[in-house]
Order: structure tokens, then C-alpha cells, then sequence
């Protein structure tokens, strides 16, 4: 008697379900609300009624403008838009908006991080700060310097054509930061390493030196960034004396996701000192660098995402980001050309800003 296998037209069940991709969220920093981004959260999140509703309400309490109200302008202003205690909120509410936008059923959010200012943000999209705590920290923060901004930022490459960083140019851009210390009055720092460039943050007399030191590039570097402050440097530090006493720590929980700093260190939600989480908020990373540099690498190294999910408004740190991975070879990058490539065939890096990668990650 013959035996005969059953078979039948339906796959297993674990076939069906499709796999989700790993993803590092990249939270935006001051620098991402341009003129192009004007109408972000109308275009995008006329449904976030929700969490626009609260920010707005939260600036109506305190006399603010509305972000809604910042969005729906007619006119880009950068006096207006570019102003701390507008723009912190206007891209808070953009980024965290995006955040809620990605189609989790499709991607596995394995740990977020941010660019400066987006540290705030991925306080609030790790779950580190509820909504509430996290506007009132986000909007205190971004208003501390409504009589007067202190100090400046100024941006510099410290890479070649192809992305590759320059190590003997870094290290003759640090000679000259040093040059311009030496002078009379003369304050600046390192604030930010941001992939191929250094972002460095100063009093007028100590940025001017370095200015006059740097050689021209580009046409347009070095390059003073409009209305920010020497953010990540010793001159906040009245800035971060006053944060303290205004937002205790009692507004921080554990995250709900792992968080990435600014120093590169793994923020763990079951393992999570929130009093340390605190200090290093409101006083390491406001007077000292901010490395997002290495916070990128340490995403790629600790994590091993399928995709790094830059959220909007905007999309000015995909370069950075890409430079980051260059730097390590990640994907066997070797340069610009490659990384080009690479997000041709198989983005690696999806930046919400860009309507084609934005189609890859939301519903």
C-alpha cells in the first residue's frame, strides 16, 4: 500500500510574517527648519492634532507663538524661524510628529539618538520625558537666550571631495584653535563634531581670530551659523545653572529605548540612573563637546541597524551621517561616490525630509 504526503497551497504562518528591519532613529538639531521647510507640519501632520495641540497650548501658556501658528507663516523669516525659543519647539513638534509617522509594523526602532538640540528631542522619543515634561524642558531650554544669544557657532570641514576626513587638516584646524585662544579676550571651542566638519562655539572676539586663521573653502567656509549660541561650550555655564534650577529631575524617567549621547554612552531603560541622565542633560553636554560623530558610530558598532531613520524637518544631516560612516567603512564605504551609489541601489540612510526615502518609512 502506497503512502502519499498531504500538501497544501498555504505557507506556514511564520513564513508570512515579514521580518522587521532593525532602525536607529536620528533625532534633528537647531539647524533643520529652513525656508524649504516651511508648512513642514501642515503638509505632513495635519492629523498630529494631538501632539501639535499640546506644544501650542503649552506656548499659549507662556506667551509664546503658537508653532501651528510659526508653520502656517506666509512668509519664511529667519529672524523668526531661526530664533531659539521658536525654533526648538517648531522642530521638536516636525520631528516627534515624524517619529509617530514611521510604519513600525515595518521597522524595529532599535535606539535613537540626536544632534544637540535633537538630544532633547530623543529624550522625548525614547520615552525618557513624557510629552508634557518634555515641551516644558525642550521650550525652556530653547528660550533661555531671548535677551540676547551668547556667543556664536561657526562651521568648518575637515574633509576632502570624497568624504574622507583629512586627519593632518584636523589636526592643523586644532593648531589654529589653539593660535586663536592665545589672543587677547579670545574664547572658542570644539561644540560639535559633526561628521566631516568641526562646529566650533566662541565669543565674537574668539571666533573672529579663527575666522581670520581658517583658509577659505568652498567659497563659503568657515561659515557663521545665523542666531545660535556657543552651544556644548564653558559659556553656557550660567545657561546650565539656570536649567538646573528650573527642570529637576524629577521631569526624566528611564527610556523606553536605548538612547545614544553625545559622549557615544548607552542610555538602557532597565539599567537607567535617572539623576546621572539628568546631569549630563542639563550640565555636561550644555558646557561640554557634542560628538555626534561618535554617537553615530556607536548606532552602526552596538546596534547593527538595517536602516539609520533621520527624522525631518529637513534632511542637512544626512551628509554628516554619511561622512560618519565613511570614516569607519561601514557598508565597505570608501567615499562619496560609493555612498551615492549605496542609496541609489539600497538606501541605508532614509531622511524623512526627502519625499522619496520619507515613502520608505512611513505607512
Amino acid at each position: 500500500m502506497s503512502s502519499s504526503i498531504k500538501t497544501t497551497d498555504k505557507a506556514p504562518v511564520k513564513a508570512m510574517n515579514k521580518k522587521k528591519q532593525r532602525a536607529v532613529v536620528i533625532c534633528p538639531g537647531r539647524g533643520t527648519y529652513n525656508k524649504e521647510e516651511l508648512g513642514y507640519l501642515q503638509r505632513f501632520h495635519s492629523d498630529k492634532t494631538e501632539i501639535v495641540s499640546l506644544i501650542d497650548d503649552f506656548r499659549d501658556s507662556q506667551g509664546q507663538m503658537k508653532v501651528s501658528e510659526l508653520d502656517g507663516m506666509e512668509n519664511y523669516s529667519m529672524r523668526t524661524h531661526t530664533a531659539g525659543e521658536n525654533a526648538s519647539a517648531l522642530i521638536y513638534a516636525c520631528a516627534l510628529s515624524d517619529y509617530q509617522a514611521i510604519n513600525k509594523d515595518e521597522f524595529d526602532i532599535v535606539a535613537v539618538t540626536g544632534n544637540s538640540m535633537g538630544w532633547y528631542i530623543a529624550l522625548a522619543v525614547a520615552g525618557a520625558l513624557k510629552p508634557k515634561q518634555a515641551i516644558k524642558l525642550i521650550n525652556t531650554m530653547g528660550s533661555m537666550m531671548t535677551k540676547g544669544v551668547i556667543g556664536g557657532q561657526m562651521i568648518y570641514p575637515i574633509i576632502n571631495d570624497e568624504w574622507n576626513i583629512e586627519r593632518e587638516q584636523e589636526h592643523q584646524v586644532m593648531q589654529w584653535l589653539a593660535q586663536a585662544n592665545q589672543q587677547r579676550d579670545c574664547e572658542v571651542y570644539v561644540s560639535i563634531n559633526l561628521g566631516g566638519y568641526i562646529i566650533f562655539g566662541g565669543n565674537k572676539a574668539g571666533l573672529k581670530a579663527l575666522e581670520a586663521l581658517l583658509p577659505v573653502v568652498q567659497d563659503r567656509y568657515p561659515m557663521n551659523l545665523f542666531n545660535h549660541a556657543a552651544f556644548h561650550t564653558p559659556l553656557l555655564s550660567d545657561v546650565s545653572k539656570r536649567a538646573v534650577e528650573l527642570l529637576p529631575a524629577q521631569l526624566f524617567n528611564a527610556p523606553e529605548i536605548p538612547l545614544i549621547d553625545g559622549l557615544g554612552k548607552v542610555w538602557q531603560p532597565y539599567s537607567c540612573d535617572v539623576e546621572q541622565l539628568h546631569n549630563y542633560t542639563l550640565k555636561t553636554q550644555v558646557v561640554e563637546p557634542y560628538n555626534f560623530s561618535k554617537a553615530i558610530e556607536v548606532a552602526i558598532k552596538e546596534f547593527a541597524p538595517d536602516k539609520l531613520i533621520i527624522l525631518g524637518p529637513g534632511a542637512t544631516l544626512g551628509g554628516a551621517v554619511a561622512q560618519s560612516l565613511i570614516s569607519h567603512h561601514w557598508l565597505n564605504l570608501q567615499s562619496k561616490a560609493n555612498f551615492i551609489a549605496q542609496q541609489k541601489e539600497n538606501p541605508f540612510i532614509l531622511a524623512m525630509g526627502l519625499l522619496e526615502q520619507r515613502k520608505k518609512v512611513v505607512l
